[in-house]
């Protein structure tokens, strides 16, 4: 008779103690088996629960929910904040993750469905979420306790978080395991070098990866609260796909395809670019029919034409390449353009002046014409120097009006570098044609 008021009471306790403190009992939850938690909840009402379920790091939750009866726990799930049920739903495998969505009401299994979906490139997409956190009040003992309930190789460090599950610190293993054990955890805490936010593209990912180095970056959702880490590997691997997507769209060839992709895909993706190619080199075709007479008097300058075009279309490369890096790597911004574009033009000239005396001696030893080696020098150092304002110009004008500076910035380069060799050659030619007459 006695035991069922004592029962009684000692429920009403913990009721109010759930009620009142559910981040302190959250705590005292997390230091025991999910069993012996899930057996203080169960005789309580849901609402009385939630809050303090709310509190618990999601690989706790999610082992409470397990050892709850099932139309608790799907309770607790429904009703929770929809960041909190994410986070428990991205501890489980895709088939788990099903069973326990069609338990829930449609529309709370439709929208916390449609939250789990991250897109493909951004850093949701990339990260563990099981990984576990650290809490703020804890000693180093009770950390180091929870690092051997882990139990995941290749980790360097954990990440700290308050009561609320908002990202606060980093906790290196070194300094964990080298403290004493009954210093709090908050002794040894470092500061978060970064983050990344869940919705965050890849771009940014691999930006912050460059900026700090780092080994593993910790994600956090809309709220702040830690959901995971992107280690090492993904990092890597993000950094090479960026690499390899700028490649692809310089030369106007679509990200999407692979290696192995079918033709039918391929000539989808490729063939636009190659029809703006196509108009371009009508262009650079239009540039040459108007000096056709002049050509057609001196078939030399035929002979020596795409050796202009070439050489000034090597050099535009050469500047596009550097400048690209740069700002792939936030080397340089917009506001830094005119000692880029000033460096490339004094790189151009001199390398032009360069060039154009190996050719001019070369033109000379076939033609022994000084009026062609004139022409030819002329030309070469003023396509030289042109194709290196355009190789650092390109890009960023392309960043500067909001567009990616990879796309298609090789086949806007070539047009330029085409059009500026022949007009500059074929133009000289022509001022110089009573020398050449001479000469030829």
């Amino acid at each position: 008779m006695d035991s069922e008021p004592q029962d009684t009471a000692e429920a009403a306790l913990t009721r109010r103690f759930l009620l009142d403190y559910p981040y302190e009992a959250a705590r005292q939850f997390e230091n025991m088996p999910a069993a012996d938690a899930a057996a203080l909840l169960v005789n309580q009402p849901p609402h009385a629960c939630l809050r303090a379920w709310e509190a618990l790091s999601a690989d706790v939750a999610l082992e409470v929910l397990e050892a709850l009866p099932q139309p608790m726990a799907v309770h607790l799930l429904a009703e929770a904040e929809p960041v909190v049920s994410i986070a428990v739903l991205n501890q489980m495998a895709p088939e788990q993750q099903e069973t326990w969505l069609g338990q829930l009401n449609g529309e709370v299994a439709k929208e916390l469905n449609d939250l789990l979906g991250y897109a493909d490139d951004c850093a949701g997409r990339m990260m563990d979420p099981r990984v576990r956190p650290l809490r703020t009040g804890m000693s180093v003992a009770e950390a180091i306790e929870r690092l051997r309930q882990i139990r995941r190789d290749g980790l360097r460090e954990l990440f700290v978080v308050d009561d609320d599950g908002r990202l606060v610190g980093r906790v290196e293993v070194q300094d964990l395991a080298l403290a004493s054990g009954n210093l709090p955890l908050s002794d040894i805490t470092r500061n978060v070098v970064a983050f990344a936010s869940a919705l965050d593209p890849r771009e940014d990912v691999v930006e912050t990866l460059q900026k700090h180095p780092i080994t593993a970056l910790p994600v956090v959702n809309v709220s702040g609260r830690f959901i995971g880490v992107i280690r090492q590997a993904e990092l890597m691997t993000a950094v090479e796909e960026e690499t390899s997507i700028d490649m692809l769209t310089m030369v106007g060839a679509s990200p999407d395809e692979r290696a192995l992709s079918s033709p039918f895909f391929a000539v989808k993706k490729r063939l636009a670019w190659l029809q703006i190619n196509l108009l371009t080199a009508f262009l650079a075709a239009a540039v040459v029919s108007l000096f056709e007479s002049t050509i057609a008097q001196f078939t030399a300058l035929a002979v020596l034409l795409p050796v202009v075009a070439g050489q000034s279309g090597n050099a535009g490369a050469q500047a596009l390449a550097v400048t690209m890096r740069g700002l792939m790597l936030r080397e340089i911004s917009l506001r830094h353009w005119p000692a880029v574009v000033g460096k490339e033009a004094i790189t151009g000239l001199i390398n032009g002046l360069g060039v154009a005396a190996t050719t001019g001696l070369a033109v000379y030893v076939w033609s022994q014409s000084l009026a062609l080696v004139a022409v030819i020098v002329l030309a070469m150092v003023i396509s030289m120097l042109a194709a290196g304002l355009a190789g650092a110009l390109v890009p960023i004008l392309l960043r500067r009006f909001g567009q990616d500076p990879a796309t298609a910035s090789s086949i806007i380069l070539t047009t330029v570098t085409d059009v500026v060799g022949f007009f500059s050659f074929l133009g000289i030619a022509a001022l110089f044609a009573p020398m050449l007459s001479a000469t030829l």
